[in-house]
């Protein structure tokens, strides 16, 4: 048995509080009555009522909250069983970790924003296999291809650009490294996501993508950042210093699309740009979306079945009684004795 809400289990110890306030109830009650009259004429004048009956309705009363509990941890018992066949491309996300990455063209940053974007980027994908690159000077697989989606985006929150030691920025490196993260297989299934300012470090960028086209790989390219360009802020300590050539002379980050542009034409992708303090991968998801799909096998998944249903019924049927049970006594023996000396 599994408890989908076990911290619900804490509202039981309202129980014996509930206990202490019905005891006190009653024991208050009859101090009362005690103290209005002679207690064989307040008996006498109370007969009506029942107290074995108001002490049911008290058992009742905490027989449904115990009940509504255990129906909020949600108990799940039985395993059911389905075979789910998974349809869908594999889909490769290579994000820019370079020191311009932290330009703030974009808020909170190109870096920050991006991330946030791949994000719900992953939820959109429907039976799809997604992985991450990250790269500056040169490039890693940051997650290999996978439907695991919890942990595609488990990896992505490590992206910063104090993850790769190697400074610059290597597209072409991040093209390769992509296309060998695809495997061996049919090439009409595969879509590169590469997520980056354009500007190239490596030179060998379009050499790259011929590459990937060769293989089957269509990249989309989703430049970051704008025309105009913006400073890159260093955190210096307690200040915040902006980052400098070794002339001294402080380097303004641009957006260079011509080369991410060249780069979707030869492979076959498409290019967007980030506007208006987006980035633009629901634009990219919808063309990824067009894509042939391929069979990415049958899976087996085991669930708990849910069972909170039987402590909730269980619960309103108390609710129920104690509401249609009455605390006075039947007709005939609430008159037996009334008058009696």
């Amino acid at each position: 048995m599994r408890f989908g809400n076990p911290e619900a289990f804490w509202y039981l110890l309202l129980i014996p509080l509930f206990v202490l306030l019905y005891a006190w109830s009653f024991n208050a009650r009859g101090k009362a009555l005690a103290r209005f009259g002679a207690p064989d004429l307040m008996r006498k004048l109370t007969s009506a009522t029942s107290r074995p009956r108001q002490v049911v309705k008290a058992i009742l009363m905490l027989a449904f909250f115990f009940f509504l509990c255990l129906s909020l941890v949600e108990p799940r018992f039985g395993i059911r069983t389905d075979r789910v066949q998974r349809r869908g491309v594999d889909v490769v996300v290579a994000l820019d970790t370079s020191l311009s990455m932290l330009a703030r063209d974009i808020q909170p940053s190109r870096l920050m924003r991006a991330r946030y974007e791949i994000e719900s980027f992953i939820d959109r994908l429907q039976g799809d296999r997604v992985g991450l690159v990250a790269f500056a000077g040169r490039s890693f697989v940051l997650c290999p291809l996978t439907l695991d989606y919890g942990a595609a985006k488990l990896f992505l929150k490590s992206v910063d650009t104090d993850l790769i030691p190697s400074k610059g920025t290597a597209i072409g490196s991040a093209i390769r490294t992509a296309t060998r993260a695809f495997g061996q297989g049919e090439g009409k299934h595969k879509a590169l996501v590469l997520i980056t300012d354009g500007e190239d470090h490596g030179g060998d960028a379009l050499e790259a993508a011929r590459e990937a086209a060769e293989a089957g790989v269509r990249v989309f390219c989703v430049g970051i950042g704008t025309r105009e360009g913006e400073l890159i802020p260093i955190q210096q300590q307690r200040r915040v210093d902006f980052l400098k050539d070794e002339q001294g002379n402080v380097v303004k980050t641009r957006l260079d699309e011509s080369t991410l542009q060249q780069i979707s034409r030869l492979t076959g992708g498409g290019y967007v740009r980030s506007q208006g303090g987006g980035v633009g991968l629901e634009e990219v998801s919808s063309q990824i979306s067009t894509m042939e799909k391929k069979d990415l096998g049958t899976r087996t998944l085991s669930r708990y079945r849910h069972r909170y249903q039987w402590p909730l019924a269980v619960a309103l049927i108390c609710l129920i009684s104690e509401s249609f049970l009455s605390d006075r006594r039947r007709g005939d023996d609430a008159w037996q004795g009334r008058f009696e000396s």
